[in-house]
């Protein structure tokens, strides 16, 4: 999303990336659907759905504060404030959180679930970014690979629905500002991607699933903490 807002307004960017994502995480659906785990899913997905409502709440009120400061670094124009502090520092702290997990070779018995869901939907209701979230819990339960990316893709459906009804009114101005050559092709690229990684899911672990996530949760939480993003 950050990169698409750089070539169209914030309500526009915001609709392309909810469009594709869903697109994304249906066509997952479709060849992933015989490896979805539905008691994780439906046991983490209902309660992350109902919690993001109190924690997106909470993002309108921590939206209004003012920037601390703002500065250039590397031509890029950066800003920071209170909302991206708290979500950037949260980011890092589940980064570490996984890699202690990890390293302890942890799992979440299926009676977290729920807990999960709900810290995981409210955070992600706070930051926008329910995926980083959502992973950093379901990398705790006993899903291989290919029901991780599967059951994965179920839960973001489900919040990427309910995203579009939310975003109506930006998918009405998507329709009139942006490109449907562009949308097209954006979610064409998506689709590769899911083909390209449904054949490389039987090359890779769970494990090595885990340290990506790890590291990307650390990269995410650094930038969104110093304004960059």
């Amino acid at each position: 999303m950050p990169i698409i807002a750089i070539f169209f307004p914030i309500a526009v960017a915001i609709a392309i990336t909810a469009l594709v994502h869903l697109m994304n995480n249906l066509f997952k659906l479709i060849t992933l659907w015989r490896d979805i785990h539905w008691q994780v899913g439906l046991q983490f997905g209902v309660p992350a759905l109902l919690s993001a409502i109190p924690g997106a709440w909470l993002l309108t009120r921590l939206a209004n504060f003012e920037n601390i400061t703002n500065y250039m670094i590397f031509n890029i124009e950066a800003s920071i404030t209170p909302i991206k502090i708290i979500i950037g520092s949260l980011l890092i702290i589940f980064a570490a959180a996984e890699f202690l997990s990890i390293a302890k070779k942890n799992t979440f018995t299926h009676q977290y679930l729920v807990v999960g869901g709900m810290l995981s939907g409210f955070f992600g209701g706070l930051s926008g970014h329910q995926g980083a979230f959502r992973s950093a819990f379901l990398l705790r339960t006993t899903l291989d690979a290919k029901q991780f990316i599967a059951t994965n893709a179920l839960i973001a459906s489900l919040v990427d629905v309910t995203r579009l009804i939310i975003y109506g009114i930006n998918v009405n101005l998507l329709l009139q500002e942006a490109s449907i050559a562009l949308i097209i092709s954006v979610t064409l690229a998506a689709f590769a991607g899911v083909l390209v990684g449904k054949i490389g899911i039987t090359k890779i672990t769970i494990a090595v699933i885990q340290k990506i996530v790890t590291l990307m949760l650390l990269i995410l939480g650094i930038l969104i903490l110093v304004g960059i993003l």
